[in-house]
């Protein structure tokens, strides 16, 4: 007992100079959760560590990375030109302001920032071509050449430089050289989903619709993220009357942006030619939240409702086109019949003789589609409502050479495993066939009612809002409190126990690992403890790798927390799954499958351990097999598996 209590009190030492914030631990916090993509969380742990030491140059820059990372482009800006100020010579955040820039179209600032950059580092083949790119953004064709020609000429082997060149030969429409840029890149680089791009639009324009569709899949599987790649195969499908493919495309665009208004408009008009009212009907209330004056639209989703014999509605939509339309004879037959269906005879008929003193076909095609025309946005003649739209102006997407991603790029499907199991707060929201995660230990814990949150297990969890971040640091202080207060061993250990799991949600990982150390030292077999120190070893080891630190030490940690804990719990499937991922972590495929396949034995349905020993047997070279695990995950009801597949096929 005495040993025990010297552990305490030198664990709970720190509680007595808790003022004396350690700032560079609170950036080290902040940049875990930025790789951990716990962006809200980040934020918050650099403002910490902005108001303790504000003339640290990296809280503000990596700061800006995180709002940047939440598309807050404006304020990350700010926080970049701030880091400037505090430290005007490192590069990478005049790259950073740079791309905050772009996003915000300021493209003749971000040409300062990338001139800035390439100062200070001349070999950022990245700087050069961004550069390049915001010259095409600003129509600067000559100054784009010539940058192209640079980076063509010192870096021969970047074929992305080919493909953006044969763009603004299109651009100055001249088809020879574009064609011949374009098959110089994909002779190079037959990988660069840029060439294909720009290959298929010449396609289309030439109206190859086969050629243009063959060249799209080719871009889309080399870069799943970009939205006028599915927006242009959509229309290349319906010249070739796969109207199914086109609908998938345009599902595709709307994951990546939900707002599109391109995709819900033309997906709408696809859904009235299959008769799916009713979700034809939604995607032209999308439209009208981003444009509620767009005509073609409010006349589209009028008729919509008349199908649906949602009159009153209907009449709504028919009553505002005509207020900018009077004399709009389909529009005023329409909106009788709806009176007529509510009784309204009189403004029936009103709407009647007002239709027969104007010229026009009385033939109405009730919520009638024209695939095979195309209408410019800005083009709201009425007549062509029911007609497919594109931009004024066609609209490349470019993505900008860089180590940060922004949402679209975020937003990707990676093949990369499902997380570890751990404990935590928060619940597994995406639990495929929910169970009691856990089993008995996590209950007996539950059953002591320490603390006041309840203990669960957890996979792949979502980052915080501000609200779950400020609560979850309160309670983690609440539990200090509660910690420094005790004065019995067992409570305290217990409210550790919490408090690494709190510590853990708010990516504190060393605090976390000190305090499941100090319950190890104190109960050698408190097996939630050799859980949760694993996990947390195992995440501060990819943190560790990806910047550059050697992080095998770690990662032998975790096996041996891992194997404790498997011999103290040798039921629990997730334990199985936890250190099958630690062998992956290690490239150990071989010992990754045979432990996925222990948890799999032990629970048939857990689909995150087929899905991750389907990556790891197409890693480890067994595709086919790799394949039906990640079939099985996705009949589980791990969906995202069946994306890996499509792009594995």
């Amino acid at each position: 007992m005495t040993r025990k209590l010297i552990i305490l009190f030198f664990a709970l030492l720190p509680l007595t100079i808790s003022a004396q914030f350690n700032v560079d631990h609170l950036i080290v916090n902040g940049r875990s959760a930025l790789y951990f993509e716990d962006y809200v969380l980040s934020v918050q742990y650099f403002n910490r560590a902005i108001t303790y030491k504000p003339f640290l140059y990296e809280s503000w820059f990596y700061r800006g990375m995180a709002r940047f990372y939440l598309n807050d482009f404006e304020s990350a800006e700010s926080d970049c030109t701030e880091a400037i100020r505090l430290n005007p010579y490192i590069a990478d955040i005049y790259e950073l302001r740079g791309l905050c820039r772009i996003r915000q179209d300021k493209f003749s600032e971000a040409i300062y920032d990338y001139d800035m950059a390439i100062k200070y580092n001349p070999d950022g083949k990245n700087y050069w071509f961004n550069r390049a790119l915001c010259h095409v953004s600003l129509k600067n064709y000559k100054q784009a050449h010539e940058e192209l020609d640079s980076i063509i000429r010192r870096w021969s082997g970047f074929t992305r430089a080919y493909a953006i060149q044969a763009e603004v030969y299109m651009l100055e429409r001249d088809t020879a050289k574009a064609i011949a840029c374009l098959d110089n890149s994909i002779d190079k680089d037959p990988y660069n989903a840029d060439s294909w791009t720009t290959k298929a639009q010449i396609s289309m324009a030439r109206q190859q619709w086969g050629d243009a569709e063959r060249q799209l899949s080719k871009a889309v599987h080399l870069s799943p993220g970009m939205v006028n790649v599915y927006l242009n195969r959509a229309l290349v499908r319906i010249k070739l009357n796969n109207l199914r493919g086109a609908i998938s495309d345009y599902d595709a665009a709307i994951d990546l942006d939900r707002n599109n208004f391109f995709a819900h408009y033309n997906r709408g008009l696809l859904r009235i030619k299959s008769g799916d009212f009713n979700r034809a009907a939604e995607d032209f209330d999308y439209v009208l939240r981003s444009e509620p004056d767009h005509l073609p639209a409010i006349y589209n989703r009028a008729r919509i409702l008349n199908q649906l014999r949602l009159y009153k509605a209907a009449v709504v939509d028919y009553s505002k086109v005509l207020n900018r339309i009077p004399d709009f004879k389909e529009c005023l037959l329409l909106r009788a019949s709806c009176y007529l269906h509510l009784g309204l005879k009189r403004q029936a008929t009103k709407d009647e003789l007002h239709a027969s003193r104007i010229k026009g076909n009385d033939n109405l095609d009730i919520v009638g589609v024209d695939l095979s025309n195309i209408r410019k946005k800005s083009d709201n003649d009425i007549s062509k409502y029911g007609m497919l739209v594109v931009s004024d102006e066609q609209i490349i997407e470019h993505e900008y050479e860089s180590g940060y991603k922004g949402k679209s790029q975020n937003l990707q499907m990676q093949e990369k495993p499902m997380p570890m199991f751990h404990l935590s707060f928060l619940p597994y929201e995406n639990v495929p066939t929910l169970e009691q995660l856990g089993g008995k230990f996590v209950e007996e814990f539950n059953s002591k009612q320490i603390g006041t949150r309840k203990v669960m297990l957890t996979c792949n969890p979502h980052p915080l809002t501000a609200q779950e971040t400020k609560s979850m640091l309160d309670y983690v202080d609440s539990l200090s409190v509660s910690i420094y207060n005790s004065h019995k061993v067992e409570e305290s250990v217990n409210l550790l126990l919490l408090r690494a799991i709190g510590r853990t949600i708010i990516q504190d990982l060393e605090s976390a690992v000190a305090d499941l150390t100090t319950c190890l030292n104190i109960d050698s077999s408190a097996v939630l403890a050799y859980w949760q120190r694993a996990v947390c070893l195992a995440m501060q080891s990819q943190f560790n790798s990806s910047q550059g630190i050697d992080a095998g030490y770690k990662t032998m940690q975790a096996l041996r927390d891992m194997d404790s804990a498997i011999e103290l719990m040798p039921e629990v499937s997730y334990l199985y799954y936890d250190r099958a991922n630690i062998y992956y972590i290690r490239n150990d495929f071989r010992s990754a499958i045979e432990d996925y396949s222990r948890a799999i034995r032990l629970n048939p349905n857990l689909a995150e351990a087929y899905y991750n020993r389907g990556l790891t047997r197409i890693l480890n070279g067994d595709r086919n097999l790799g394949i039906a695990d990640l079939q099985k995950a996705g009949d589980l009801g791990l969906y995202s598996a069946y994306g890996v597949i499509s792009r594995r096929k």
